[in-house]
């Protein structure tokens, strides 16, 4: 018997549990939002983990059609020689952001976070001070900061980026997890 469906009101506090690691003041306010308690974040968490880690569970991409229902959208995107599967799924909690699972042919997930909803503007960035915590992805950091360079993650669901401040020799590392920046820092 399938499970039931996780859905995208409890998968937003998936994606919030790891976050409460760096910005627990913006947790707490987006909790307030959903309506939603600490106890229901852990709940969730909990609850996903156990799916994640079960042997009935489906893997890959139908993990999360599963969870979440059929993406809203779906688009190719060529990565080298491959042509990869996006799928991509409306987060209410951040209204210009898509969770996407990034796939290869046969369905293997390749990545999986947040990123800027097909037709959104970025936010405008151009000093390392408009660089606020949940105000981009990490396609928005890289396309502002050329060149970026992606660092190993620090932890499953992070990424990192060594950004160049455009006009000074100033080196900058913006953290992200689930691909929303949660802070800049002037260390790795």
């Amino acid at each position: 018997m399938p499970a039931p469906s996780f859905g995208l009101d409890r998968f937003q506090l998936v994606l919030l549990r790891r976050m409460a690691d760096h910005r627990p003041e913006l947790v707490d306010d987006a909790l307030r939002t959903l309506g939603a308690s600490h106890t229901d974040l852990r709940e969730a968490h909990k609850r996903w983990q156990a799916r994640v880690h079960s042997r009935t569970f489906p893997g890959g991409a139908q993990r999360y059609r599963t969870a979440l229902g059929p993406p809203r959208e779906e688009t190719l995107r060529r990565v080298g020689d491959l042509t990869c599967t996006g799928l991509l799924w409306p987060v209410p909690l951040w209204p210009d952001l898509r969770f996407e699972v990034l796939c290869a042919p046969g369905g293997a997930v390749w990545n999986e976070w947040l990123v800027r909803a097909p037709g959104t503007p970025p936010p405008p960035l151009r000093t390392a001070a408009d660089l606020v915590p949940w105000s981009c992805t990490v396609d928005d950091a890289a396309r502002a900061f050329p060149p970026a360079t992606p660092l190993p993650p620090d932890a499953p669901t992070r990424s990192r980026l060594a950004l160049t401040v455009p006009g000074t020799p100033t080196r900058v590392f913006a953290h992200f997890t689930w691909g929303l920046l949660q802070y800049v820092s002037d260390e790795r």
